[in-house]
């Protein structure tokens, strides 16, 4: 059914019983997009003994998906802005399965790390369009839900697929958590092709100018980088959690699956406060967010000797970091001006830096004969650089006049 007028023939909104299928078709996308993301931190054991490699050579590979996160995001959002949404959905799902299919049969190390940058490609692009889709399969006044269901993908990811991959990892093989992904990436294309209604373009300004207006902001630039330079230290210490679980704090494999677990639950807990507290102040949450996360990093590094201790402060930075992470892209889409589609794409882009980073450094200090857990005093750092950068993009809004 359509409904139409002089000028445009729009089409009706779907109904409920079809929106929630829809939903939840974008949803699984989500999740297998979490899935593949994190499950690399908890089998990077399995993988570098596997191809032969060390830790922090295996950690290239996570260092490189976020790399292909970062290059997808500006282009694909340029080049796809006047593409079918579901055509293009069911392409960047297509383009998972393959790649982690890729990922999965990689005869060596080199195709390894070059199959983890293409399988990040699609990542960005993917929420940006999902959540636009999202929005148009309900009524104007449900939309902020039917976004939020998409972005719920990741944290279930990380609470289900994530442990339970990485079980499967470590008694089955790491290639086989690849295999799961690619099977998890086919079934959310057959979701998206038979529950997400085909729906054109919005086809109303370019990508490229809308990359031009927001590339052109000091505010955008600084917020990136508190993005990618403060959050780089959850991935230091993320990156190398299965070892320090076991070589540090004394724990067997079968533990590592708990720490996701928790890393999963304060995912969750930190998103639904973050939240709450943007309803109070976005910078402000953002501030202390970054203060608390930056407090609970070198609360690791005291802890991770100690066992089981060292369970609940995972938890606690997960949940800190998650609020930075809610209020960072609410920052970047108050500052993005015209551009908020880009700028709500951009803070993946932003957080695979902190990815890349993360790995690197943590990976350079083990490296260096420093150990499993020095990585927590490198991401320490890392985020009270973050803090630093939140404070001076506040003070440079209060110079400008702007309610913070």
């Amino acid at each position: 059914m359509t409904v139409t007028s002089p000028t445009a023939t729009i089409p009706a909104p779907p109904r409920r019983t079809r929106a929630l299928p829809g939903l939840l078709a974008l949803g699984v996308g989500g999740f297998t997009i979490g899935t593949t993301e994190f499950v690399t931190m908890g089998v990077l054991p399995q993988i570098a003994e596997g191809l032969h490699r060390t830790e922090p050579q295996a950690a290239h590979g996570i260092t490189a998906y976020a790399l292909g996160v970062v290059v997808g995001v500006p282009v694909l959002a340029i080049l796809g802005a006047r593409l079918p949404r579901r055509g293009l959905l069911l392409a960047l799902m297509s383009a998972y399965a393959v790649f982690n299919l890729l990922t999965a049969i990689a005869p060596n190390y080199g195709l390894f790390v070059a199959a983890r940058f293409l399988d990040g490609l699609p990542h960005g692009a993917y929420f940006g369009i999902a959540s636009l889709a999202a929005a148009a399969l309900v009524d104007p006044a449900r939309r902020g839900r039917a976004i939020a269901s998409v972005m719920l993908g990741l944290s279930v990811a990380n609470l289900v697929g994530v442990p339970a991959a990485t079980w499967m990892g470590q008694h089955l093989g790491w290639r086989t958590t690849y295999l799961a992904c690619a099977v998890l990436a086919a079934l959310a294309v057959a979701l998206i092709s038979a529950f997400v209604p085909a729906t054109p373009a919005t086809g109303q300004s370019s990508g490229r100018a809308e990359a031009r207006t927001f590339f052109t902001r000091g505010q955008v630039w600084l917020t990136i980088a508190a993005g990618s330079i403060g959050l780089g230290g959850v991935f230091a210490i993320y990156s190398y959690i299965a070892t320090t679980v076991t070589g540090v704090a004394g724990l067997s494999a079968s533990a590592v699956p708990l720490f996701l677990l928790a890393f999963g639950l304060g995912l969750t807990v930190g998103t639904w406060a973050g939240g709450e507290l943007a309803a109070w102040s976005v910078y402000r949450s953002l501030l202390l967010g970054a203060i608390g996360t930056t407090l609970a990093m070198l609360a690791f590094w005291f802890a991770a000797p100690h066992g089981w201790w060292a369970l609940p402060v995972v938890f606690v930075f997960a949940g800190l970091g998650s609020i930075v992470v809610t209020n960072l892209q609410l920052r970047l889409m108050d500052v993005a001006g015209d551009a908020v589609t880009l700028g709500a794409a951009m803070n993946h882009a932003s957080l695979n830096v902190g990815n890349a980073l993360g790995a690197w450094a943590g990976g350079v200090v083990i490296a260096a004969g420093f150990g499993y857990r020095a990585p927590a005093l490198i991401a320490t750092g890392l985020a009270i650089v973050g803090v630093l950068i939140i404070a001076l993009s506040g003070a440079l809004s209060r110079r400008d006049g702007r309610a913070q």
